[in-house]
């Protein structure tokens, strides 16, 4: 059954996000010798569905620290073996450790004698690094935010001048405490996003669908100004990420002449972090206005659709 506002086993989760964060802060673990087993070596971040965007911005911020780091869904390196040739290291992100390619990939990596980095939940027994226990709403939040967490934590050991991690959980607890405002459109909702952050669009389109059943789509910026930028109308919405960096002032650019075309927009912005953290709080908005769409339409955000007729057949394909 749907869900009432503020009833959600989603929406507890995300009230806990900024205490889980400052605990992973309080006590990183073994970041320190995994940092040692990346320092100079070819890395390949890998992940399915919410973990491959994790994945994805997880070797930008491995950039940052000079560590040659590439991404790509798991079920790509599970089947392109030419995905692996230049890897030294894979690290597969997954919040339960339990997704079909992840696992193939990594068995194919080990098997190719590439070493493996294992990010995922506490009941993930044999991970490297821990995140936070095993959601119980499909929609996962808390672990995302997590596992980009570890993330940031090794580009730091690495080098990476990323800004202070400490200041990430008060950055996410103010968002997720704060009303978006976004009201559902009534066509589709575009997430778009500079750097960074053209992942965290793609996280919202994500969580959006999830959580409420609302048509959406996340692109970065130039992806979405070079052609699909031509098929918004006024029964759309557009939501722009601005996190800072050198793009900023094209996504105020590119979101005024959506506005003055007549497409609603809203432009989200946080640069109270460095550009790279920013998608800890830009993260917790998209997550913010896919619970908010999905209580204001009264779909229930934790049942991963399970509760809709005819979903039936979907639970025949495994994940």
């Amino acid at each position: 059954m749907p869900t009432q506002p503020g009833e959600s086993v989603m929406w507890a989760t995300m009230q806990g996000q900024a205490e889980a964060l400052a605990s992973l802060i309080a006590e990183p673990g073994p970041v320190g010798r995994l940092a040692e087993r990346l320092s100079g070596r070819r890395v390949l971040v890998i992940g399915t569905g919410t973990s491959w965007h994790a994945a994805e911005q997880g070797a930008w911020l491995l950039r940052h620290a000079g560590t040659r780091a590439t991404a790509a869904q798991s079920a790509d390196a599970a089947l392109d073996r030419g995905l692996l040739d230049d890897a030294e290291v894979v690290i597969a992100l997954s919040h339960t450790g339990t997704k079909r390619f992840t696992g193939e990939a990594r068995a194919l990596a080990a098997e190719r004698g590439i070493e493996v980095v294992r990010i995922g939940g506490v009941e993930v027994a044999d991970a490297d690094l821990h995140t936070v226990a095993r959601e119980r709403s499909a929609a996962y939040t808390a672990s995302h935010l997590a596992a980009l967490l570890r993330m940031a934590q090794l580009a730091e050991a690495l080098g990476a001048e990323l800004g202070p991690l400490t200041e990430i959980p008060k950055a996410v607890e103010t968002v997720v405490q704060t009303p978006v405002g976004v009201a559902p459109p009534a066509r589709l909702i575009e997430f778009t996003g500079a750097g960074i952050n053209q992942w965290t669009a793609a996280e919202g389109a994500l969580k959006i669908r999830e959580a409420a059943y609302v048509a959406s789509e996340g692109l970065s910026l130039e992806q979405f100004l070079h052609g699909p930028s031509v098929a918004l109308r006024a029964n759309d919405h557009l939501v722009c990420l601005d996190g800072g960096g050198p793009l900023s002032s094209r996504i105020g650019e590119i979101a005024g002449a959506a506005e003055r075309s007549g497409v609603p927009v809203t432009t989200i912005t946080d640069h109270r972090l460095s550009e790279p953290l920013s998608i800890f709080p830009l993260t917790a908005a998209v997550q913010r206005i896919a619970l908010e769409s999905a209580e204001s339409l009264g779909t229930n955000p934790d049942s991963f659709g399970r509760d809709v007729p005819g979903r039936e057949p979907w639970t025949s394909v495994s994940l």
